[in-house]
């Protein structure tokens, strides 16, 4: 249904709770709070304060729940779009810094990597040293 309210974090149905929304109404799916700028009818990114609406105080996290009087619930304020370059972006970061979808290994097992290149320059930044070392530098 198009004028279904969905959360605008996860998408999921809000049709259980109550209108008009409570300052602290919350999603059941994701638990996060509904009664915020990023489900309200005048947020627009494009305008300043992200608000089209001209007399509304500035509301500086537009993710959490706030007492604006001029909120008015929007069905289409659940966005889908970045969870692949999300999905990419943990995985680059996992390879980096050795997260749970990267291998384990050595700094030989990765040569002509860049990201194990960098993992070996932070090890060896933070490897305890010798204090003879020092004299050698």
């Amino acid at each position: 249904m198009p004028d279904e309210l969905v959360c605008w974090r996860c998408g999921e149905s809000l049709a259980d709770l109550p209108l008009p929304l409570a300052r602290l109404a919350e999603c059941g799916a994701c638990r996060s709070e509904v009664h915020v700028c990023r489900m309200c009818r005048h947020y627009d990114t494009r305008v300043a304060k992200s608000c089209r609406e001209p007399v509304a105080e500035e509301v500086s996290d537009k993710e959490r729940a706030n007492f604006c009087g001029w909120f008015m619930p929007r069905p289409g304020a659940y966005v889908p779009g970045n969870e692949p370059e999300a999905v990419a972006a943990q995985a680059a970061l996992d390879a980096l810094f050795g997260g749970a979808s990267s291998s384990a290994g050595g700094s030989a097992a990765g040569a002509g990597d860049p990201a194990a290149d960098a993992r070996g320059e932070l090890e060896d930044l933070f490897r305890p040293r010798d204090p003879d070392d020092r004299r050698r530098r």
